[in-house]
């Protein structure tokens, strides 16, 4: 026994630097047995997938670039200034208070009554401002609260009409108090036609309080169609720090772009001169949805990250017309009615969307358009027929719950589905382990029931229809990153990283799950307004997209609170062993490997710490970060860290 902890005390020092563990904090080892020659089925890539929704600032303040709000000017323009409101609860889970738009946030530079909203011959939308000039006094609009750094250029655009005596007009930059604090550009041709005009700035301080103004100098009035301002280092209309991080997520699907937001949402919104979309209401949250990310801009999204498009229909309020014509725009050849309009907006080639969503969360009460389980089993099945006259080669992802809603969907909808979906969402426990495991236990159930399905139900014979967890996540805690923008902490990592391993144990079962969502909202990236990184469950999901095998292999001799899996690569020239340890001691395994052998020299990335609360934030350095040591000889114990998720990478010498 001696003798075993000195060997365990040596380990410690070789694998994490000369980090020490009083003796209390040490477990005996741990002795793991692995056989490589008892495999499952090769896990599905499409476990690692991504879910982004028009929800809160997941795409619109994350995953745009645009900096202003309101740009097409759905709320008036008032004398009074007060476009923030505090949102306390959104109708779901409550998380506290959060800022909510439900004014316009442009200002009013001159006197009372210069600014009307005209209706009749409005550039976009319902409305458009008219600034009406007098005496020669400036007067405009501006929007405070952008936030400029020093060096950085900025780029935009803006749709003017009006009288010539209007002139000149003013576009400014400020990022301080004094006159020199600020760059003009001067716009001296205006006609009642609307035009574009462009215009670059330079910001010479970094600042969270800089305006953007538009100011009229002479007679008459001038109309603003809409503006537009964004960072020059945008990537099409991209943020480039958020994308650099989506691309390290390496995820291979995206879904979008609902949500309850696809069940009162109309596709053809978002297509067409991006200037000249309508701004509407959010249908399922707060705030308005300024419809400058459409399809077009998701395709270009999803090859930017290589990934491939998963897009949901709406079988809410949507009728079952439109979904056969989504599918069209999107599939359809340039012979076909839709497929010509796609072109003519720009993308000649069709999109060959394989993944689509039949509708979301139809089930529920709080779904717009929601219907009995007997209706709407009639209305997938007509869209889905709808769908696949377009396009016979699309995958049908059909709405699941487990229970009553998965069975009879399976009973009555198997001819018309390839996969059908799941939600999980979990909330906080005070006790870490009861915590960590909330959602692997959920993972579980679904799999377990979904095979209890096949035995009883027989239009499932001789049909492979699997699970799409297209939403799963923790969700709790106050909505720091706006609507539904909780933190994630190091005890939300270990949870996500023992979900990903019981996806792993029921390979047969799961084909696809969508991490809900990407970016800010319950997302596994946070951003301010400059700068981007990630929240600690996407530090998990990147770890094991990364580094993970694909082909499962049997893991025995372990128990909670440790949860440890295994898997080869696909050429079985490595294995990774996971170990999540969800305790506040350090645990030793030694491992006992049948079936192959294995180098006595390892890798193992992690990521760990001292508080089950840790998380990172923009803005500062990360508490918690992917770390990486070599193991010079894995036959021996190997100390695993507490509070920690671990992937020990093991070349295979011999099969």
């Amino acid at each position: 026994m001696i003798l075993r902890k000195l060997m365990i005390f040596a380990i410690v020092i070789t694998v994490f630097g000369g980090t020490v563990y009083s003796s209390e904090s040490i477990s005996e080892a741990q002795r793991i047995s692995i056989d490589i020659s008892k495999t499952s089925e090769p896990i599905s890539k499409y476990i690692y997938g991504q879910f982004i929704e028009h929800l809160g600032r997941c795409i619109y303040g994350g995953i745009w670039a645009e900096m202003l709000e309101d740009r097409k000017f759905y709320f008036p323009i008032k004398d009074e200034f007060k476009p923030w409101s505090v949102a306390t609860d959104n109708g779901h889970w409550k998380g506290g208070d959060f800022p909510e738009l439900t004014g316009s946030p442009w200002k009013v530079i001159g006197k009372t009554n210069t600014v009307r909203m005209i209706k009749d011959g409005s550039y976009v939308g319902e409305q458009t401002p008219e600034i009406n000039l007098s005496n020669g006094a400036p007067a405009g609009i501006e929007q405070g609260q952008l936030a400029l750094e020093k060096g950085r250029k900025y780029e935009g655009r803006i749709v003017l009409s009006g009288d010539a005596t209007a002139l000149p007009i003013q576009i400014k930059l400020v990022w301080g108090d004094d006159e020199k604090d600020s760059e003009t550009k001067t716009i001296s041709k205006l006609s009642s036609d609307y035009a574009k005009y462009s215009f670059k700035f330079k910001s010479k301080k970094t600042t969270s309080e800089g305006s953007l103004q538009i100011i009229g100098m002479g007679q008459g009035a001038f109309r603003i169609g809409t503006v537009s301002l964004m960072p020059a280092d945008n990537d099409d209309g991209f943020r480039h720090d958020t994308l650099k991080l989506m691309k390290e997520l390496d995820s291979p699907v995206y879904r979008w772009p609902g949500g309850n937001f696809v069940s009162d949402y109309n596709w053809k919104d978002g297509i067409g001169d991006r200037d000249q979309r309508p701004p509407r209401k959010n249908p399922a949250w707060t705030g308005i949805e300024s419809n400058d990310v459409g399809i077009h801009e998701f395709m270009n999204l999803c090859k930017k990250l290589d990934t491939e498009p998963y897009i949901a229909v709406n079988t809410g309020m949507g009728t079952i017309e439109e979904t056969g014509e989504e599918v069209e725009y999107c599939n359809g050849s340039t012979d076909t009615v839709l497929g010509k309009l796609r072109a003519e907006n720009g993308h000649a080639k069709p999109y060959n969307v394989k993944w689509w969503a039949v509708g979301n969360e139809m089930y529920g009460s709080w779904q717009l358009g929601h219907m009995p389980l007997s209706d709407y089993v009639n209305k997938h099945n007509k869209c889905a027929e709808a769908m696949r006259r377009v396009d016979p080669s699309i995958q049908l992802i059909a709405v699941g719950a487990v229970g009553e809603w998965s069975q009879t969907m399976l009973t009555h909808c198997a001819d018309h589905m390839a996969l059908l979906s799941e939600h999980i969402y979990r909330k906080d426990k005070e006790d870490l382990v009861e915590h960590v495991f909330q959602l692997a236990d959920d993972i579980k159930s679904r799999a377990d029931s979904h095979r209890e399905y096949r035995k009883k139900i027989d239009s499932l014979k001789n049909k492979d229809i699997r699970i799409a967890m297209d939403e799963w996540n923790y969700w709790y805690g106050p909505y720091i990153y706006g609507e539904l923008g909780v933190r994630y902490y190091l005890q939300d990592a270990l949870g996500v990283a023992v979900g990903l391993h019981e996806y792993y144990r029921n390979s047969d079962m799961y084909f696809m799950a969508n991490y809900a969502q990407t970016v800010n909202v319950i997302g596994a990236i946070k951003t301010n307004k400059t700068e981007a990184s990630f929240a600690t469950t996407g530090l998990a999901l990147k770890l094991y997209r990364n580094h993970y095998g694909e082909i499962p292999v049997e893991v025995s001799g372990f128990s909670r609170p440790i949860d440890i899996a295994a898997a080869l690569t696909s050429n079985s020239k490595s294995i990774t062993v996971s170990v999540v340890n969800p305790t506040l001691q350090a645990v030793a395994i030694s491992l006992d490997v049948n079936g192959a052998v294995l180098s006595n020299k390892a890798v193992m990335r992690y990521i760990s710490g001292d508080d089950k609360l840790a998380y990172n934030q923009p803005g500062r350095d990360d508490d918690v970060v992917i770390k990486k040591v070599k193991i010079e000889n894995c036959m021996e114990p190997i100390m695993i860290p507490p509070i920690s998720a671990c992937l020990i990478e093991i070349p295979v010498l011999k099969k």
